[in-house]
Parts: C-alpha cells; structure tokens; sequence
C-alpha cells in the first residue's frame, strides 16, 4: 500500500521535471524535508512508515531509533533501497533494509542502547514516491540507560535541533494520547524552532491506549493547547499486530473504524488517521509547488524572449531553396565588404573596448613601430668615423687632398639608405598581417556556411599576397635616394643652423663664424687644458663638459672654464675623442685610463687620422651624413605609410567591394558554397525544439495553477500555554487522569466523562465554584476544520484547574506536585 496523496502528486511533479528536462535544465522544486520529533517509543517511526507506505524501520521497546535516518525518496521505475555505507549494494527485500538498520546502528553505538549522531542515509527508490527527505529522530528522554551517557536528554535536543531548525522542513510533533501533553517534548522544541507555528503539526498517537472513559476529544479538536495547524490523531499498529504480519492496509482499515465507531471521534472521522495525515503533507508539498511556480514562470518566459526573435527566423527557413542562397550569398558579400571598410576605418557599429583592433592597430604601425625600427638602426660611431676616413683616404689616393671628397660622403650615405631597407619590408609585413587578421574576424559572421568561408578568406589573402609583391615594389624610392644625392639643400649642413664654427688642431681650438674660416672668432691655445663632466642640471636635458686651465688661468675672457653643451652623449664622446688626440685629456685618473684605452683600441683604425685637416674632413661628412640622413628618415616615414595605404589597403577594400562577388561566383557550384555546416543546422533544430519546449512547459505550467488548490495557512491560535512558565501543582491532562471519568450517555448537550477545560471562560456569574479562568482562543471558531463545538456540560465537582494569564490557579483536588512546564 503506498501512500496514495503521494502518488497523486507524483504525475504533476513528472510533468513538471519533463518539460524541464525537455529543455536541458532541473525544475529544481527543493521540496521540503519531513522531520518526525517526539517523546520516546511516541510512535515516531510508525508515522513516518505509513507515509512511505512500507514496513522497514526497526520497532520495538524502549529507545529504538537510536541514530537519525535521513531517508531521501527518489521517484524511479523500479523499487529498491540503497545505503549510503553500501554504496553499489541494492535491497529489494525491505525486511533486509530494517535489518540492515539495526546492524548499522549496532556497529556506531554498540548493542546497550548507545546512540550517535552520526546519520544512517538510506534512498528508496520507487515509482509510488516524490522526491522527498524524511528524517526519523530518536525520541527525546531525560534518564540515561544502557551506555548512554549521562547528558543524553541534551544530545539528543543537539541532534534535533540539527534537522528541525531549517526552514525547508515540516515538523511532525508526535505525543502520544496517553501523556501529558503540556510536557510534550515535540511541542516544546517545535514551539522554540517555529514559534508561528507555520510549519508544526501535531500528530496524537496512541488514542486506543486511553484509559477507558477518556478521550482526546478536546485536543482534536484544539482546544486544549491549539497549534494553528492543529493536530492530527493516528492509530498506529501494536507490537502484537507487527507480530502477526498485519500489513499496512489492514492496519489502516482498523484505524478508520476505529474513528468511526468512537462516540468521541466519529464526529472528527473525516479529520483523523493516516490517510488525513497523508493529505494535509501533501497540500503542503502542493502549496510549495505552487509557490515556485512564478518564479519558474518568469524564468522560463525571459528564456523565450531571448530566443523569440532568433526562432521566427527559424520558422520559414528552408534550406534548399534557390532563390533563399542567392539572396543570402549576395547578402554576405556584401556585409563582409561593409564590416571590412567600418573596421578599417574605425566606424564599426561594435567598438572594442578591450584592445586595438582593424585600422587602429594599423595605425599604431605606421606612427609607433614602423618609426621605432627606424630610430632602433643603430650605427657604431668608431666604425662609422673608420669608414669615413678610409673613404676619404682611398678617394684621395696617392695624392694628398686639400678639399673633403663628396664622393667619401656619397659612398657612405649610400651604405647606410640600405638599412632603410629592412624597417620598410617590415613594416609591409606587419600591415598584410594586420589585414589578414581583419579579414578573419570579419569572416566570423559566416560560420554557419563554412565553405562560402574559406573560399572568400582564400580570395582575399591571395589579392593581399598580390599587393604585397608591388608593394614592395616600391622600395625603389630608396633606390633613388642611393643613387641621386640632393646635397644643395642647406638643411643637411649640420653647421648651418648654428652660430659658429669650430676646428680644433694639435694647438688650437679656433671658432669662425661659418665654415669658410674667414672669420676668426677666437682663437684658444691647448696647451695646460684639460677636460671635465659636467652634471646636468634639474630640468636640464643637455650633456655638458668643461674646458679649464690646470694652472688656474682664465680659459675664456673672464671665466676660468669654458663649458661646451650637447644634444647627446655620442656627441659628447666625440668632441671628448677629438680632444684626446688633441693632446687634452680628462681630469680624473679613471677617466684618463679609460681614455687611454679608447686610443690604444682604435690606434690601428685612426693612426693615420691624427691629421687635424684630415679629422676636420671626418668631421664634415660625418654631420652631413647625420643631417642627410634625418631627411631620409622623414621621408620615408612620411612615404611608407601613404604607398602602403594606396598600393594596399585602399586596394584591397576597392577589390572587395567590385571583384569578390564575381571571383566567387567562378568558384563552381554555388549551392556547394552556401550548404550549411552541421553545427548551425543543430543549432537550428535545438532552437525550434527549445521554443517549442518552453512552450510546453508554460502551458503546463498554467494546467497545474488551474488544476490545483493552494490551501491557506489557518489563523493564528491562542499559543501563550506554550509560554507559561510554571503550572499549577493540581493541572492535569484529560488523558493523563487515573480515575477516568464514566460518560453520561443520556445529555446530548454534554460530552460525558471528558475531562479538562471548556473551549472558553464560563459566563459571568455561573456556579462553578472557585473554578480559576482557562484560556480561550480568539474568533469566533477555535476548530480551523470543523464548525465551533459547543460548550460541554461539566458534572457536579470541580474541573481540574489550568493556567491562565490573569491569576494563579488553584487545584482541583489534592495531587503530589507535577515538575513546571517549561518552554
């Protein structure tokens, strides 16, 4: 027999998770835990067994369930058990499982009634459940017995509390009808985890137990210690019933005409036992459905809007319709001709924001690294003035020349136009790198027809290797630069823009006013001069050295050094160089060493150039060829970026625009460019069968908020007995009375032999002796399920006494004292 409220829910929470599933995700319900709290041997386990609907649990006297058994219910084809210990072992004989539980609680806490709080996990499988997680307790107790240590009644609360303080987790309290029940452990934790009371049932077991004449009328119907779900009694089976095989269903029949046959309860029959019970968790499990309802709602709808517009697409294709890839392949040229010039040009609808891409890396080319390869060329000043003297020297030959030779300039200028060289193709080849790159993301738009792809990516790149070879072409200009020298511009005469001209020999430095010497300046003799650094000043930038006397003459007029300022420090080492030979050497010793090592290293390249008309000659081609080539320098880098952009880009965007079309229609077979690849016609479908999907599950969705019943939470109770701090020495429960009282069958106002206080306080001046004020719940029915009892006739002696808020209650009778009820 399972549990039939169970397995009504269970098509609606299928429907559900398929049309999640449909669409690749979880419905993700997290429905709620059923933790079952109680006294020990309450009848805890009996509870939850029914509501499974299979005897598996152990039974027994005295403290049974001695470790929590967190029980997850899983809805499968197939029904059988499996133990988190056991993993890989499957119980299809439920016997074994309530077997296999003893034993394992055997192996934690030993045979002497030990327990642990180390949980027993157990999945049952079956297509008769929801996917839910019942929690069996062990029953709190105050007395330790057996290994039990002596803090057991707060190990035993620690461990609860572990499970019941969730707030995904219904409380079943479990107090047996022949207790007290205002020392209801269940309710007194309960209370403490959910004081509103929104997730405690109260659950009485044990009601054929009562002594006779008693009953538990006024709890069922709560009125006596109400909780706002109210309570639910049960009849659970006996131990001589276990004994005798008697399965659930039988059980379950002796339950019901129990309820019907009892004069107390055959009014509450339709309230009571475990099917009721079963039905009231259920409504709860419905009631928490519905409540994720809206939130899956709302998930699935924004879902659907992101695909909508993409479906719609989708809808009307058809694939292998002519006319459909004409008109596609044109529209794909052309969208890869404007996505190719916007990125170029930098007015693409998308900008990246994260890194240059398209022209602006190009740009970055023609401004920053083509410039930096051409600053980068170094050029070895020693080797460079080598070269410049033995140019000089062979143009000359046997003869000793008098004026500089232009063609030593000419051939040295030449040597270094070839270096240009290297920068110009490189720079080439990063722009066609560049442009490749474009091409390729622009290409991305067309992944769904891989072929039309390649082809155009192939067309492209082999035009731009095309252009590369003319391009290159163009390295001519610096062919003419070698091979026609425009040396009448007065802007390469390094000493043109500049006040005065210097010529330094073995005994003077003399400065003129312009290179002809004609007039002489100054005129400054070497001997006793030596030289020292200078240190830059703050916001200086120049590289400064100073001339001075070593017998602490004026050098200059009135100053006692003459300071010389340069661009850069290979400037400095020159003119330091040709003082050197000079004669005039560094003031410190360091320096003079390291002087010295300059002369001896370069004695074999200069030994001839000691000549001060022949390094005056150096001198002069060495600036000229520094200004020559500075102009050299600004055209190119003026040139190269203006060729490339005329011979290249502004090529390559023209071809695309006028030629691609035609190229790829030459290809061949045009339904071969425009099939498409598999990836995008899955995608399709996923698409389609996704809207499809979503749709379907809105719908189903709509089917259960129109077919289901969300129940309303019951009003709040008068629950301050829960909050008493103390009760009276004479209170005592209806079912805890040992002098039951015999009902009078013959008054049928009256609820014979019921015991405890009235719904509400007696009318003003009633005769009911000194009978203290009981507490009474406000509204105008204290039964949330049924209509307001009347008030029951009392017979002719004092009701036993129950607290109230506004005195202290005296005692009904003489009573040994009962411990305070505490909460």
């Amino acid at each position: 027999m399972g549990n039939r409220g169970m397995e009504d829910l269970i098509p609606l929470v299928n429907r559900l998770q398929d049309a999640f599933s449909a669409i690749g995700q979880n419905a993700d319900l997290d429905l709620p835990q059923i933790a079952v709290v109680g006294g020990q041997s309450a009848g805890k386990s009996s509870v939850l067994e029914n509501f499974v609907g299979r005897d598996f649990l152990p039974r027994g006297s005295g403290i049974v369930t001695r470790r929590p058994l967190v029980l997850q219910l899983v809805n499968a084809t197939t029904e059988y058990a499996e133990f988190l210990h056991c993993k890989g072992k499957k119980f299809t004989d439920f016997e074994e499982v309530r077997l296999e539980i003893e034993a394992e609680t055997d192996r934690v806490t030993g045979t002497n009634k030990g327990i642990s709080p180390v949980p027993i996990n157990l999945r049952v499988y079956s297509p008769h459940v929801l996917n839910l997680t019942l929690v069996d307790l062990p029953g709190m107790t105050k007395v330790p017995v057996g290994d039990q240590p002596p803090d057991i009644e707060f190990q035993i609360r620690d461990m609860l509390m572990q499970f019941v303080t969730k707030e995904n987790c219904l409380i079943l309290a479990v107090s047996p009808a022949n207790s007290d029940l205002a020392n209801s452990d269940a309710l007194k934790v309960a209370k403490e985890v959910d004081p509103q009371g929104q997730r405690t049932i109260g659950v009485i077991t044990k009601l054929d137990l009562m002594d006779e004449g008693t009953d538990a009328r006024d709890v069922l119907e709560n009125k006596l210690l109400p909780l706002r779900r109210g309570y639910i009694g049960v009849v659970n089976r006996s131990q001589k019933d276990i004994d005798g095989k008697k399965d659930i269903t039988a059980a379950l029949a002796a339950e019901r005409k129990f309820f019907l046959s009892h004069p107390s309860y055959r009014h509450l029959a339709d309230r009571m036992g475990t099917p009721y019970l079963q039905k009231v968790l259920n409504q709860q499990l419905t009631n928490h459905i519905r409540d994720t309802l809206p939130g899956l709602r709302n998930k699935l709808q924004s879902q659907l809007l992101s695909i909508e517009k993409e479906v719609e697409e989708y809808k009307n294709f058809r694939p292998d319709d002519p006319a459909r890839k004409t008109k596609a392949l044109l529209q794909m040229v052309q969208q890869f001709a404007v996505d190719f010039e916007k990125r170029i040009e930098g007015s693409g609808d998308q900008i990246d924001t994260y890194e240059l891409s398209g022209g602006a890396r190009i740009n970055r080319i023609f401004h920053e690294r083509f410039p930096f390869e051409l600053v980068k060329m170094e050029f070895d000043e020693k080797e460079l003035r080598r070269e410049i003297s033995y140019a000089i020297k062979n143009i000359h030959g046997i003869r000793t020349g008098l004026f500089t030779p232009d063609m030593a300039f000419e051939t040295i200028v030449k040597k270094q136009v070839k270096k240009i060289r290297e920068p110009c193709l490189k720079c080439v080849d990063m722009v066609i790198s560049e442009l490749i790159s474009t091409v390729r993301q622009c290409t991305k738009k067309l992944q769904q027809y891989p072929r039309l792809r390649e082809e155009m990516e192939r067309i492209v790149t082999t035009h731009i290797r095309e252009r590369e070879g003319r391009t290159k072409e163009q390295d001519e200009i610096l062919v003419i630069r070698k091979g026609w020298l425009t040396i009448n511009n007065i802007g390469i005469m390094k000493g043109g823009s500049k006040e005065y001209w210097f010529v330094l020999t073995a005994e003077n430095l003399s400065w003129y006013k312009d290179d002809e010497e004609k007039e002489k300046k100054y005129m400054l003799s070497v001997d006793n001069l030596k030289l020292r650094d200078v240190e830059k000043g703050f916001m200086s930038s120049k590289h400064i050295f100073a001339l001075f006397n070593t017998e602490q003459r004026n050098v200059y007029k009135d100053y006692r050094q003459l300071e010389l300022a340069c661009e850069t420090q290979e400037e400095v080492d020159s003119w330091k160089a040709s003082f050197l030979r000079a004669g005039v050497y560094p003031e410190r010793v360091g320096d003079k060493e390291k002087a010295s090592e300059t002369e001896e290293n370069g004695s074999d390249s200069f030994m001839h150039s000691m000549d001060p008309q022949l390094e005056r000659q150096v001198e002069t081609i060495r600036n000229l060829v520094d200004s020559y080539m500075a102009i050299v320098n600004k055209t190119v880098r003026d040139l190269m970026p203006k060729t490339i952009m005329h011979l290249m880009i502004n090529n390559t965007k023209e071809f695309i625009f006028s030629e691609l079309l035609a190229n790829l229609y030459s290809c061949g077979d045009q339904n071969t460019l425009m099939e498409e690849s598999a990836e995008q016609a899955q995608r399709r479908d996923e698409m389609l069968r996704m809207y499809h999907a979503l749709k379907e599950a809105l719908s189903i969705i709509g089917d259960i908020n129109t077919t289901t019943v969300s129940t309303p939470m019951p009003p709040p109770v008068d629950d301050s007995w829960l909050q008493v701090q103390s009760v009276p020495a004479g209170r005592r429960s209806p079912t805890s009375s040992p002098t039951p009282q015999r009902r009078a069958p013959a008054v049928p106002p009256a609820r014979p032999g019921s015991r405890g206080p009235a719904p509400g306080p007696p009318p003003a001046g009633s005769a009911l002796g000194g009978a203290p004020p009981v507490p009474s719940r406000p509204g105008a029915s204290p039964d949330p399920f049924g209509p307001p009892p009347q008030v029951p006739s009392r017979p002719n002696r004092a009701p036993p006494g129950v607290p109230s808020r506004s005195g202290q209650a005296s005692p009904s009778r003489p009573e040994s004292p009962r411990p305070p009820f505490d909460l």
